[in-house]
């Protein structure tokens, strides 16, 4: 499996390109801030062809991107129903002042194909498998994709702002709750293998053995039932 990421835009959120191999059709993950340039780098070089966009939450700096480079490659866009309304209204999920305007009077729209995610669906895109496993806390539509051991890759899950390395997503933002994200992350991240590659939506990965191990928001807890298996 290839998975080529940067982080894009002033906000740094990481943006993944994810194919089977280099030459082949590939899923696009969390295209935010000026991501189109970086995207465009990333399929030159390793000749990919673009089938789907999947967001893992709807806050801008991971869907910034999303409706124009829908529209220019002609391809779905994938969110939870929960944050869909964010595509069109950034805003919502910020806490913006009276009267304060989003970057100058910032206006997204929604790509014209766009569809809904739910808990344990598996995704078959570009001869891959995603499994999505719905994780509130960060937003109510806050999702993780996991794609199963391969040959040369054990499991990788794709936690968006759920879970980062030697942290976890702020929860102070409007639909944040401390108490969910907690749940998400003991009923979807410590159930999984201590192999598990974790690819966050900032800084840089790790993986679920070390986080259980390391991360000071983790240490006082335990695994719930499992996620949504999915394979």
């Amino acid at each position: 499996m290839l998975v080529a990421g940067f982080p894009a835009g002033s906000f740094a959120a990481n943006c993944y390109l994810v194919a089977p191999a280099a030459g082949e059709e590939c899923v696009i993950i969390d295209p935010g801030q000026d991501a189109e340039a970086g995207i465009e780098e990333v399929i030159r070089e390793h000749r990919l062809k673009p089938v789907a966009v999947i967001a893992t939450h709807g806050h801008l700096d991971h869907i910034w991107s999303v409706a124009p480079v829908c529209g220019a490659k002609d391809i779905p866009a994938y969110i939870h129903p929960a944050d869909r309304d964010l595509l069109t209204d950034p805003a919502k999920g910020l806490s913006l002042g009276p009267g304060q305007q989003l970057f100058g009077g910032l206006k997204l729209s929604e790509p014209d194909d766009v569809r809904e995610l739910s808990d344990g669906m598996v995704l078959e895109l570009a001869g891959l498998r995603f499994t999505v496993n719905h994780a509130p806390g960060h937003t109510p539509g806050s999702v993780t994709f996991r794609t199963p051991e391969t040959g040369d890759m054990p499991e990788v899950l794709f936690t968006g702002d759920l879970l980062f390395a030697g942290s976890i997503g702020r929860t102070d933002l409007p639909g944040g709750s401390y108490e969910q994200i907690l749940q998400s992350l003991a009923r979807v991240c410590l159930p999984l293998a201590d192999e598990t590659i974790v690819l966050p939506g900032h800084g840089p990965q790790t993986t679920i053995g070390r986080e259980r191990a390391t991360n000071p928001f983790l240490a006082d807890l335990a695994p719930a039932d499992g996620p949504s298996k999915g394979f």
